[in-house]
């Protein structure tokens, strides 16, 4: 087989990827540093309010899995979600809405790298620098080798991350439940240190956004799916499963971590999961958790090279990036794409040592929210593209409940964050920053529409 570059998005996936291995990686990109470590900053700053945010979003994600499963059981073979954005609302919303989540996915990669290098810096006496750039270079050559080995590396960095949350699910039950130690003061701990919401509502709906980023990843699915021998059978799985499983996940160990420890106790950077399972007295805690959230780190870097590669290989094929990027190789893999996105990961993760506080700061608030503005395009699709089909087409595909008024009521949800971090001076800048990073698309989208036609 030669090198292959057609516009089908088919003609460029090797059948080679299982249902399973759809699963994990879009749990892989889901559930990272994000949850292990991050979630301690939205605790601090909403206290045990935290928890509704944390079904919200979950809820949203369940949401928008179960639109894109609709959308790609009705039109299979399209492509991502990109391509349902494109079929309902044309080229520039596609442009911007690829360009959009490329650019949140680049920028979780070099974080991601730069948390994993730190990680091992602790046991390796090696420059952080070197060994960021040594996980970037690992799995680029992981994602070009093949689609079965990047997946089944995907598959298995995952489940230690799912049996590792359960494990803490089953054992915070127990400790919270009188049967591993002593009572625990859960009223007191979810109580007792200014309510339930200590920071107001502002701050709840301001940390929408924050919460997001810990749990998004699963619409990785519809791209992983593209690339098994029945792309349609199988979205139609997962998406009616994954969210649900993402949301519990979640919301269970968040749950148990503020009935186990005092809101109030938990500090931003720190693993508030290491702090709950010290509470309980697990020997080893430490330890044992720093090697679950470097696996967590690997896997959604995995999940982050995958997803950049597919979106810009995409963009490509509809003039929307320099042609080169839908370039394939022999393995049929994206393989400037990849390459290209190893490059721009690593130059992410060095702005983090080198300017940590300038460019690395602003590119982390100028993705911030971007994604709220790409789940709003895929939900605004989902109403074009359910509009357009005839009855028979909608009888046999489209079976979201309360369709559009929930449409509606999470598009208005959306306004409502955004209006809340406007409000919120520890957010404002993140929200300009993310709605200047989409104008910005568009302005680019504009500018090579008029010079294409002059």
């Amino acid at each position: 087989m030669g090198d292959t570059a057609g516009p089908s998005y088919s003609n460029h996936t090797l059948s080679t990827l299982r249902q399973r291995h759809v699963i994990m990686i879009a749990l892989g990109g889901a559930i990272g540093a994000g949850l292990f470590v991050g979630s301690s900053a939205a605790i601090a700053a909403a206290g045990p309010a935290v928890l509704v945010a944390f079904v919200a979003v979950g809820l949203l994600v369940m949401l928008v899995m179960r639109m894109l499963g609709e959308m790609v059981t009705a039109r299979p073979g399209r492509g991502s979600f990109v391509a349902y954005i494109r079929e309902a609302h044309g080229n520039g919303a596609a442009f911007t809405a690829g360009w959009l989540y490329w650019f949140f996915w680049l920028v979780v990669l070099g974080s991601e790298a730069i948390a994993g290098a730190i990680l091992l810096h602790e046991g390796i006496n090696l420059p952080v620098w070197l060994l960021a750039t040594g996980l970037i270079v690992t799995l680029m050559v992981i994602n070009l080798v093949a689609v079965r080995i990047f997946g089944e590396c995907e598959f298995w960095l995952s489940m230690v991350k799912v049996v590792s949350i359960v494990l803490f699910v089953l054992l915070g039950s127990l400790y919270v439940g009188h049967l591993l130690g002593p009572p625990v003061p859960v009223a007191r701990n979810l109580l007792g240190h200014g309510g339930f919401m200590p920071h107001g509502s502002i701050a709840v709906l301001s940390i929408v956004p924050t919460v997001l980023f810990t749990m998004i990843g699963s619409e990785i699915a519809t791209v992983a799916a593209g690339e098994t021998a029945e792309p349609a059978r199988n979205v139609a799985h997962v998406t009616r499963s994954l969210g649900t499983r993402l949301t519990l996940f979640y919301s269970l160990s968040i749950g148990l971590i503020l009935m186990i420890v005092p809101w109030s106790d938990i500090v931003p950077g720190h693993s508030p999961f290491v702090m709950a399972m010290q509470a309980m007295h697990i020997p080893g805690a430490a330890a044992g958790m720093r090697i679950v959230v470097l696996t967590a780190v690997i896997s959604c870097m995995n999940s982050s090279l995958y997803i950049t590669s597919r979106i810009l290989a995409e963009l490509a094929r509809h003039g929307d990036a320099p042609a080169a990027l839908q370039h394939h190789g022999r393995r049929n893999t994206p393989v400037n794409a990849i390459v290209a996105n190893s490059v721009a990961g690593g130059i992410v993760a060095f702005a983090s040592i080198v300017a940590p506080d300038t460019v690395f700061s602003f590119l982390l608030s100028c993705s911030g929210a971007v994604i709220l503005v790409v789940y709003s395009l895929i939900m605004t699709a989902y109403i074009v593209l359910r509009h357009r089909a005839g009855r028979d087409e909608q009888k046999a595909f489209f079976h979201l409940p309360l369709f559009p008024a929930i449409n509606i009521a999470c598009l208005g949800g959306v306004v409502v964050i955004f209006a809340a971090m406007f409000s919120n001076p520890a957010q404002r800048e993140t929200a300009v920053a993310s709605l200047g990073t989409c104008l910005l698309f568009v302005v680019i989208y504009r500018v090579r529409q008029r010079g294409s036609q002059g």
